[in-house]
């Protein structure tokens, strides 16, 4: 698990950073740090998804453990949705970002560590990178900016939301990314060396805009946000494994494979929802928070799960 340590302590480390910037006044105002997610989305992050989803095997990226992650994500996020609606009313975009946060999961910098040192390789989390930007990221977009539309009806407010989801960067950093991996291009050095220097900036922009934003509001301070926080966090460290597990055992995986769907699915919630939420400007507490709680609780989550399987 020593990876996984490795993981979990960057992240926190670059968090403090963010934390320390704010507090001393390098980063004075949200307009500022927001700067950082705003680069991420746009440029970097479009850059860091092709050049992942470009260089990985095309023949990995369909296997069961990727059915079991779709159905398991989409379960998690219907039962945020059924309660938000039932429990505690929401807006679209807020509703979306804590069913984002409740089942879709940090599959690159936790991820990749997770798969290469506690599975034994990267061939389960690249296939789930490619579902969830390419998939699920244009329908969390679209929520995003569902109510964005003035005074037109609902359906035709999300309909334009998917449209420009689907032509946002990250979405066509992914789909030209899987392009090149299915087609088996090679990409020449001059471009890709660029675009992996900038991609590398990706995530310690989001993760020192995530530790600026900790400095006004500790987690669970908004009482507004707090039942939605506090069940997208039980269902991202709960809920989905449990569902992944049920559901790797109905389609008869072997245990390996059953154990590869229960630890990814019991990942934190990925910082990509936190960004998302801050360059659209909604629902971005529920998503801080969620994104802060799990990743503090997903190593003992799958330490335990470990023990369970017998590792």
């Amino acid at each position: 698990m020593q990876g996984v340590i490795t993981g979990f302590a960057i992240i926190l480390a670059v968090i403090g950073v963010g934390v320390i910037l704010s507090r001393t006044g390098v980063i004075k105002e949200d307009r500022e740090r927001l700067v950082l997610n705003r680069v991420a989305f746009y440029a970097a992050s479009p850059a860091l998804l092709f050049t992942a989803v470009a260089q990985s095997d095309a023949r990995t990226l369909f296997s069961p453990v990727i059915v079991v992650i779709f159905f398991a994500t989409l379960a998690t996020a219907a039962v945020y949705i059924l309660s938000s609606a039932v429990f505690f009313r929401q807006d679209i975009p807020t509703t979306t970002m804590g069913a984002a946060s409740a089942s879709y999961f940090n599959s690159v910098n936790i991820g990749l560590p997770v798969s290469v040192y506690v599975l034994g390789e990267a061939t389960y989390v690249v296939p789930v990178l490619v579902l969830q930007m390419v998939v699920f990221t244009p329908f969390i977009l679209a929520g995003l900016g569902a109510e964005d539309a003035g005074g037109r009806n609902r359906v035709a407010k999300i309909a334009d939301s998917v449209r420009t989801a689907l032509l946002s960067p990250v979405v066509i950093g992914s789909a030209l990314g899987l392009l090149v991996a299915v087609v088996g291009l090679e990409i020449p050095d001059p471009v890709m060396r660029p675009l992996e220097i900038l991609g590398g900036a990706s995530i310690p922009m989001i993760l020192i805009s995530f530790g600026a934003s900790l400095r006004n509001t500790a987690p669970l301070a908004t009482p507004a946000d707090r039942p939605g926080t506090l069940l997208a966090t039980g269902l991202k460290l709960v809920g989905m494994p449990a569902v992944a597990w049920l559901i790797a055992l109905g389609m008869g995986l072997p245990e390996e494979q059953v154990y590869a769907c229960v630890i990814l699915a019991a990942l934190p919630a990925a910082q990509n929802v936190y960004n998302y939420a801050a360059s659209y400007q909604r629902g971005m507490i529920i998503a801080r928070d969620t994104v802060f709680l799990t990743t503090f609780g997903a190593l003992p989550v799958m330490l335990g799960i470990a023990l369970l399987f017998g590792r």
